[in-house]
């Protein structure tokens, strides 16, 4: 991370290497056509045959306006990796539209003798099933979306220590204790219609928001949204609980609408229906592939929770007989080929710094979240309560 003041009451603003909005500006000069492999509102793509080329990385990366100019990436190559060969049940928590499944589709093609039986959850609900099963589970690896059920399962002495080479090629703060390893991250982010909103109308702050003239009556979270509900247990353990009790009462007060999701939150933003909102920074990079023209941009905060930084990651279950394999297809998921599917696919950031994100996106090094340890979003039961007393849920 940069060397920023993380208080997360902090006023002022650092010089930072990217302009913190505009992020998306340059997309919607892209032609139709160059959106040809984009297939739904959701961001799945299929390459263009264009993409099916000679750098390797054909069979994984997307295609469309947000892909157009990958340059040479770094990491290592699958062909680097020994061969994937086994059987291996892999508890998947959370789910990017059959995305994960369809990676896993190509490990199986690439390596005719691998073989993944998958179990899909919720998020809470795999750990939880992870939890209630114990030493008994059959799962040999949990992969979830989010690091809070990560950090849940690990904190039940459930999970093994991952192998030095594994997490290696990762920033440290993924890889708490080597317990589990982030695989794809996501940012908080503040979508605005730019049709509605200058450039400096969205506060570097949360804590500003319910300030906000042109927010009043016009601004969009989901709090039933796992995302959401980490932003808040962030802020709770950042700020205090009565702190940020007052500022969901003043959300409220300025007449927030609530949505099922953040992908909606980002799609009536780019529709006008409201003038901004809370939501993961891919999903106003998923309404982008689909409509460059949309009407849609992202704003980071500075050094507050509404800058966290969460992660996919995935953790090798203990009590598996396959340690070995389990590494090593954890390292599969590290490889610059997934690291590439990841962030042309799904729009996530990459977690290795060969493999750089996409559509103009500042790099997390870039960005200035809060200092936070992310094995503290396990405590969500404290936010679930919170939520609800205020009126939130």
């Amino acid at each position: 991370m940069t060397d920023t003041n993380f208080d997360d009451d902090a006023s002022g603003s650092t010089d930072r290497q990217f302009d913190r909005r505009r992020v998306l500006a340059g997309i919607g000069t892209a032609t139709t056509l160059s959106i040809a492999g984009c297939t739904s509102d959701e961001g799945e793509t299929t390459p263009t045959p264009t993409e099916q080329g000679g750098d390797g990385f054909g069979e994984f990366r997307g295609s469309g306006a947000l892909v157009e100019g990958r340059g040479e990436l770094g990491g290592t190559r699958m062909s680097e990796l020994p061969d994937l060969s086994g059987e291996l049940t892999v508890y998947i928590g959370g789910g990017e539209g059959g995305l994960y499944l369809d990676l896993l589709d190509k490990l199986e093609n690439r390596y005719p003798d691998f073989e993944v039986a998958h179990r899909e959850y919720g998020t809470a609900e795999g750990a939880n099933t992870l939890v209630s099963e114990g030493d008994a589970t059959p799962a040999d690896v949990f992969w979830s979306v989010d690091a809070g059920s990560l950090a849940a399962v690990a904190k039940e002495g459930l999970t093994a220590t991952l192998n030095d080479e594994t997490v290696e090629p990762v920033p440290e703060e993924f890889h708490p204790d080597k317990q589990w390893v982030g695989t794809a991250g996501r940012a908080r982010a503040v979508p605005y219609n730019t049709d509605a909103l200058s450039d400096d109308d969205v506060p570097d702050k949360v804590a500003e928001f319910p300030d906000v003239e042109q927010f009043q009556g016009s601004f969009g979270w989901a709090p039933q949204y796992g995302a959401f509900q980490s932003f808040v247990t962030a802020m709770r353990i950042l700020r205090g609980e009565e702190a940020t009790k007052e500022w969901l009462q003043a959300m409220l007060d300025a007449g927030v609408t609530e949505y099922n999701n953040e992908f909606l939150v980002a799609n009536a933003v780019a529709k006008g229906e409201i003038n901004a909102g809370f939501a993961n920074h891919y999903y106003s990079l998923r309404v982008k592939a689909a409509r460059p023209d949309a009407s849609l941009d992202l704003a980071f905060t500075e050094g507050d929770a509404g800058a966290l930084i969460n992660a996919a990651g995935a953790a090798i279950m203990g009590p598996s007989s396959k340690q070995d394999l389990a590494n090593n297809f954890i390292r599969h998921l590290l490889s610059a080929e997934a690291q590439e599917y990841f962030a042309t696919r799904l729009y996530a950031y990459p977690m290795i710094p060969g493999v750089p994100p996409v559509g103009g996106l500042p790099t997390i090094d870039e960005l200035n979240p809060p200092e936070f340890d992310l094995t503290k979003l396990s405590d969500i039961q404290p936010t679930i309560d919170l939520m609800r007393d205020v009126g939130v849920l």
